[in-house]
Formats: C-alpha cells, sequence, structure tokens
C-alpha cells in the first residue's frame, strides 16, 4: 500500500497522513523551482545529497520532478491531507505552461481533438514506437502540426531521425492504398500467409514502462492508466482467435459499390485500417484489419538534419498479404 502512495505521505492505521521528513522535500521542490531552479538543477541537487525519494532511493530524475509538480493530490481531496495549497500549484503550473510556450513547442500526445483520427494507427518502422502529434509555434503564425516517432526527441536527444507526416498526408496514404484495393479487390482472394505468433516488442516495453512507473510512485498519472489499458489490448491481440476470413469478408463488404477516393473518408478509415508504418527510406506500409498490407514506395529528400523536415515525391505502390 505504502508504495502507491505519493512521496510525502504515509499510512498510519489504516489512513494516509503527511509524512513531516519527506514532505518536507515536495515543498522544496516547489520553492526551488519557483525561484527559477530548472527540474533538471533540482533532481541533480536532491540526488548528490542522497535525499530520499518516495522508494527511499537516492536517483532522482527530472521526469521525477516534473511528475511531482503537477500532482493534484498535493493539494488535498477525501483521502490525502493537503501538503501543497492552491495558489502555490497554480503558480507552479502557470510557470510550467509558460515555459513551454517559450520554448514554442508543445507535444499533445494525448489531446482528444488531435489524436482522435489517427491515434495508436501511426508507427515507426524503424525502432517500432507509435507516433505521436505535436504542435511546434503554438498560437504563432508558423504554427504547424506534424506526426513524428515518439522517439524522435528524447531526454533533449534525437534519437530517431524518421520523417514527418502531416495529416493531410497521411490521409493521402490511405486513400493510394484504398484505391489500390477498390482497383484490384483479388488481393483480398491470395492465399493467407499465417506466421507463429510473437511477443510484441511493444508489449514488452510498456511492461517495462508499468514496472517504472509503479517504482517512481506515479500511480495518479494519466499515463500509467493508459499503458495499463493499452497492455490489456495487446495482450487480447495477441492471444485471440484468428478471424482473418471474417475481416476479409468485412471488407469486402464495406467497398461494395465503393468508388475510388478523391477525398478522406474517416468512417472508411476507422472500418478498414488497421495500422500505418512509416520508414525512413520514404516507404508506408498500410494494414488492412485482415492483415493485407499495401506500400507505397515514395522518394524523400530532408531539407535540414534539425527538425527533420522532409519533401515527398509520388511513388509506386506494391501489396502483400503477410500477417
Amino acid at each position: 500500500m505504502q508504495t502507491h502512495m505519493p512521496i510525502g505521505y504515509k499510512m498510519v492505521d489504516g489512513k494516509i497522513q503527511i509524512d513531516k521528513e519527506k514532505s518536507k522535500t515536495v515543498k522544496m521542490i516547489y520553492s526551488e523551482y519557483l525561484k527559477g531552479k530548472s527540474l533538471l538543477a533540482i533532481a541533480n541537487d536532491l540526488s548528490e545529497k542522497e535525499v530520499p525519494n518516495a522508494n527511499n532511493k537516492t536517483n532522482w530524475t527530472h521526469g521525477a520532478i516534473g511528475r511531482i509538480l503537477e500532482n493534484i493530490k498535493y493539494m488535498g481531496d477525501e483521502v490525502y491531507p493537503q501538503l501543497i495549497d492552491k495558489a502555490t500549484f497554480d503558480k507552479v503550473q502557470a510557470k510550467r505552461k509558460h515555459k513551454k510556450n517559450q520554448l514554442g513547442r508543445t507535444a499533445q500526445p494525448n489531446s482528444m481533438k488531435n489524436q482522435r483520427l489517427f491515434a495508436n494507427k501511426i508507427f515507426c518502422g524503424e525502432c517500432g514506437e507509435p507516433y505521436r502529434k505535436y504542435t511546434e509555434h503554438s498560437g504563432k503564425a508558423s504554427e504547424k502540426s506534424r506526426w513524428k516517432c515518439k522517439k524522435y526527441i528524447f531526454k533533449n536527444r534525437v534519437l530517431c531521425r524518421n520523417l514527418f507526416y502531416t495529416d493531410e498526408e497521411l490521409k493521402s496514404v490511405f486513400i493510394g492504398a484504398v484505391n489500390k484495393l477498390i482497383k484490384d479487390q483479388r488481393l483480398l482472394d491470395k492465399p493467407y500467409k499465417k506466421e507463429p505468433p510473437k511477443i510484441s516488442k511493444e508489449l514488452l516495453e510498456i511492461e517495462s514502462r508499468i514496472h517504472q512507473l509503479e517504482e517512481d510512485e506515479v500511480f495518479s498519472s494519466q499515463e500509467l492508466a493508459v499503458l495499463i489499458f493499452k497492455r490489456a489490448e495487446l495482450t487480447y491481440s495477441t492471444s485471440k482467435i484468428d478471424d482473418y476470413e471474417v475481416q476479409t469478408q468485412k471488407i469486402k463488404e464495406t467497398l461494395i459499390g465503393q468508388d475510388l477516393l478523391t477525398e478522406f473518408d474517416e468512417g472508411l478509415f476507422k472500418a478498414i485500417i488497421n495500422k500505418i508504418t512509416i520508414f525512413q527510406d520514404g516507404k508506408v506500409k498500410t494494414e488492412f484489419i485482415n492483415g493485407l498490407k499495401i506500400s507505397e514506395i515514395s522518394k524523400y529528400k530532408r531539407k535540414d538534419e534539425k527538425n527533420g523536415c522532409s519533401e515527398k515525391n509520388s511513388g509506386n505502390h506494391t501489396a502483400t498479404n503477410k500477417i
């Protein structure tokens, strides 16, 4: 039970109470941040002083500091006593928002508005991570939104240099793949090649991340809830009964009387597309719900290495039905 509480609290006789010693650490973090210290500087300071965290370890990270600064439980609720007053908490949130605006880059991986269409549908063919939508220069005339690999930037370093895509470019990929299938529905009748089930790399990484969050005591975070749900979803998908024929029939029925697409059809996308995988060499693979994959080969040329902008030229389509 103890490990499920944010740092600064403890369980006494079945009730959550303020931990006098560790609550000082929480208050210090809020105070130092408002004085101008960065998350990394605070983390380094605590580690150097060997101040124990919630797990009684002394290895602090800037991520852990950030999660403490955004944990609303510190303002108190029906379970947790108030540790940080609302005025201080609000000042910290305002400062963090201002800092993000100054950087001119706002990541919006959990925004329903921005994720509604392609959420959990776009994946990196280089590292396997999902793509997320990012808005740069938010609120300015130069504002632009593009989908990038989740690992494009990690701990202020570029880890994955895969290509960026706009909503319109992804829609164009979908239109091209579906039109290819409409023109030649015999692709749906090719023999099905079943591969032995594999333990998903994504599932293993999610398990690892869940364990890490539990170690850092961030049980109230939205990320943990999303990861647990995703783990259940992936576990189900790897163990469910093969329904290739059922899904193939569903695609055929959906495409009855369907003319070639001239614009994006959101309903059709949701009904027959499993995922889109992007590769750095310009290949984009569209996978339908029955496992059929149609690939578009495009030529890309980066405008610059700094932000990974790319130009695309039209390419050819190929199709396979390997799962």
